[in-house]
């Protein structure tokens, strides 16, 4: 019996159906809402999707996944489909093309956080969360933004987003999200049948996760994937305000033909070279 289905799929800048979907998993909030200031420049090129996960929700990997692949077949129609997903989303997005080898004809993973299970004090962090008293937890979050993001790169009012969205996941929640982290193996997905064009954008500041050198890993599993480094970004890379993804789609050849006044116009999709 197909299961009930808690996730959505929500448009942030309107619905534009005669263009490829874009559909965005966002990181740990879950709430897609930091990915705005990426939307705007790529509006004339998708039809954006951000995925919304609720505060509550404790599916599994798998229920997470089904979830997400029935709600992209619900949009799709006959339209390409962009899969970008960012840390924890990069993650599900992994899940996703496991689970559905062709439903995406790109692949787009940000500093995937799949190799968070590879660092005990991470474990740690992730079983020490639900038994902190709230007050310490609030702070600890705070604390963390440091590591999360390199904040010399963020402007005012994306590190204010930034904490809201840190600060609207419950602590029962974050502590959920974290423990399928220490789950997740990239092992059992069979990666190797994934045909889609993969992009793999790697953060070489990031503080939290060593994304190049997991940025390469999953490299070696994808069989058409590419690596596109951004030399000073941290984890939260996407808030950043040097951090284009439009420019970074075009550079590798990712990004199709944007819609101006009514008519279809090439974009620019000069080939950046690969990260050695």
């Amino acid at each position: 019996m197909p299961e009930s289905v808690t996730l959505k799929l929500v448009a942030p800048v309107g619905k534009h159906s005669d263009r490829p979907l874009l559909i965005y998993l966002p990181g740990m909030d879950g709430s897609g809402e930091l990915f705005g200031l990426q939307s705007a420049g790529l509006r004339p090129y998708f039809d954006i999707r951000c995925l919304v996960i609720p505060g509550d929700d404790l599916s599994s990997w798998e229920r997470l996944a089904f979830q997400t692949v029935q709600l992209i077949r619900r949009e799709t129609g006959s339209a390409p489909v962009y899969l970008c997903g960012e840390s924890f989303g990069a993650c599900l997005a992994l899940r996703v093309v496991a689970l559905a080898p062709a439903l995406a004809d790109h692949l787009i993973l940000i500093n995937s956080a799949s190799s968070f299970h590879r660092f005990p004090w991470l474990h740690w962090v992730a079983n020490l969360t639900p038994w902190v008293a709230p007050p310490l937890y609030q702070t600890s979050t705070l604390g963390s933004l440091p590591v999360l993001a390199n904040l010399s790169r963020i402007s005012e009012a994306n590190r204010q987003a930034l904490v809201r969205a840190m600060e609207a996941v419950s602590q029962g929640s974050a502590a959920w999200r974290l423990a399928l982290l220490s789950q997740f193996r990239l092992e059992p997905l069979q990666l190797q049948r994934v045909a889609a064009p993969t992009l793999l954008v790697a953060s070489l500041g990031d503080r939290l996760l060593p994304s190049l050198e997991e940025a390469q890993r999953l490299a070696a599993l994808l069989p058409n994937s590419r690596i596109y480094p951004l030399p000073h970004s941290g984890h939260a890379s996407l808030l950043e305000d040097g951090v284009n993804l439009k420019a970074i789609l075009a550079a590798v050849g990712f990004l199709p033909l944007a819609e101006r006044d009514g008519q279809r116009q090439n974009s620019t999709n000069r080939q950046a070279p690969l990260a050695s």
